[in-house]
């Protein structure tokens, strides 16, 4: 009995994201126009803003169309008049796994960036006037985008021959083969992003006085904060593997004989295909060390006197990484053990009786793309994702032929 093994498994996460954000706080804003005096003019003026977007976006396109057909041969004994006539054929063998695991997303975003600032105006006086202004922006823009289009078209083919024994009269005839065997693998692995922003030691103090102050004092401070990070990763990758494998163990004939021993007996025709892919990559670690330890200080003030402090700090961090990759693999691999014939052979004499034996074709081809790769902040280039928040991907694959032929037992 012909012994078929098939198997076919597509796995695809399609769209997966992660993202953790906790919130950047300004913490412990204080403003102070203390004390005052007879006829002071006291102002202060704050605004806060804090923004945090964070957008993944994933698309996924995956097509999969596998043929696979294991085969024991187009078997004819044809027009034999007594005598031995004998086709034998066995083990044709497929094997087809396609694996796609598309786009995945990871952002972790934390307080970025935390500060206390303080600002006083103290003691006031006569007929002193006191501004404070103080505006804190905080803007945090993380954009994933993956967009990956995977394509496999897979034949796979196992035949032990096309067997025919041909107008034999009496005698022995045996055709045998046996052992074609069909191995596809496809794996692709495709975009990921990962964006890690907070985590940095700096998240500063600012502090600004103006203090003790005196009659007819005018006093003012003025701060603006500015703090905006964006960072922006895209992937695009469209891969198509189109692969055909065949195994044959030939094209078999004995033909016209009449008595005598003929006998084609082959066997052993294997065809191998891997293809792995692993494409655009990301991982961005930006982390934030955000504004130092800030102190601006006008002390004691006097008579008539004007005071003012301006302070305007801003810290921008752009990053921008892009991948694209448009991989094609067209493989064909094909064994085959002869295309055989005996031909017009008429009985045996003397030990003459012809014989075809072949056996063992091998062919496997193996394909690997590794593509773009953009880091940032991270202690050196790998192709192993970080880990954030107990969440892990991990873009090392690999598998042989070995292991291939070893899921079909041979």
């Amino acid at each position: 009995m012909t012994k078929i093994q098939k198997k076919f498994a597509s796995a695809i996460a399609a769209g997966a994201m992660l993202f953790n954000v906790t919130l950047p706080v300004l913490a412990s804003t204080s403003l102070v126009i203390s004390g005052n005096g007879a006829d002071s003019d006291n102002e202060t003026d704050v605004k806060i803003n804090t923004t945090t977007n964070v957008v993944q976006t994933n698309s996924a396109n995956i097509s999969n169309y596998v043929k696979a057909d294991a085969d024991t041969g187009n078997n004819e004994a044809n027009k034999n008049t007594g005598g031995d006539v004998k086709v034998e054929t066995g083990d044709a063998a497929t094997l087809v796994s396609v694996e796609n695991t598309a786009n995945k997303n990871v952002a972790e975003v934390d307080g970025c960036c935390d500060m206390d600032v303080d600002v006083l105006i103290s003691g006031n006086g006569y007929d002193s006037k006191n501004d404070a202004k103080l505006r804190l922006d905080n803007a945090t823009n993380v954009v994933q985008t993956n967009t990956a289009n995977i394509k496999n078209y897979v034949k796979a083919d196992a035949d032990t021959g096309g067997n025919e024994a041909n107008k034999n009269t009496g005698g022995d005839i045996t055709v045998k083969t046996g052992d074609a065997t069909t191995g596809v693998s496809i794996s692709n692995t495709a975009n990921a992003n990962s964006a890690k922003i907070g985590g940095g030691s700096g998240a500063g103090s600012l502090s600004m006085w103006i203090l003790e102050n005196g009659a007819d004092t005018r006093n003012k401070i003025k701060l603006y904060v500015d703090r905006d990070l964006n960072v922006v990763q895209t992937n695009n990758a469209n891969i198509k593997n189109y692969v055909k494998a065949y195994a044959d163990t030939g094209d078999n004939e004995a033909n016209k004989n009449t008595g005598g021993e003929v006998e084609i007996e082959t066997g052993d025709a294997l065809a191998g295909v891997m293809i792995d892919n692993m494409v655009n990559f990301n991982a961005a670690d930006v982390d934030c060390g955000c504004l130092m330890d800030v102190l601006a200080k006008i002390a004691g003030n006097g008579y008539d006197s004007k005071n003012k402090i301006k302070a305007y700090l801003n810290d921008d961090t752009n990053l921008f990484q892009t991948n694209y990759a448009d991989l094609k693999n067209k493989v064909k691999a094909d064994a085959d053990t002869g295309d055989n014939e005996a031909n017009k052979n008429t009985g045996g004499v003397d030990g003459s009786d012809p014989s075809v034996y072949t056996g063992d074709a091998e062919t496997y081809a193996e394909v690997e793309n590794t593509s773009n790769l953009n880091e940032v902040g991270s202690s050196g280039s790998s192709w192993s994702f970080p880990t954030f928040g107990g969440y892990s991907f991990n873009l090392n694959i690999s598998f042989s032929l070995a292991q291939l032929l070893a899921a079909l037992g041979v």
